[in-house]
């Protein structure tokens, strides 16, 4: 399950992936932020959190990437990934080289308290 919900008073996107993850799931969660981004400003930020994700199919890639470009497009201005398990990265930054153009600051995270503090939250 991707879930994809917006702090609109402290413009945090955050991407939460829990349990097993397909690209169907992702397909929606970029509906999601169609929606979403008229509600956020240049700079916003950006949270990614892998805490409960249990496996993510590796035709996940293209929509990660589209999730990413689409935050770049929007001005996303830093993102933070909480990824406590580094076996569940499936290639994240090599991802963000090629699909954030604007370069946002990166920081990944071992906990949501540590996301937290430096979201500002």
């Amino acid at each position: 399950m991707v879930l994809v919900t917006l702090n609109k008073a402290r413009q945090v996107l955050h991407f939460s992936y829990n349990g097993e993850v397909h690209p169907d799931q992702l397909e929606r969660a970029e509906a999601d932020v169609q929606a979403l981004k008229t509600d956020l400003k240049p700079g916003f930020r950006a949270l990614v959190d892998l805490s409960d994700l249990a496996s993510m199919d590796l035709d996940c890639l293209k929509g990660l990437g589209r999730l990413m470009e689409m935050a770049d497009q929007a001005g996303v201005g830093m993102v933070v990934r909480v990824i406590p398990d580094p076996y569940k990265d499936i290639g994240f930054n090599i991802l963000t080289i090629f699909h954030y153009a604007n370069r946002p600051q990166i920081v990944t995270c071992k906990s949501m308290v540590e996301a937290g503090k430096y979201l500002g939250l």
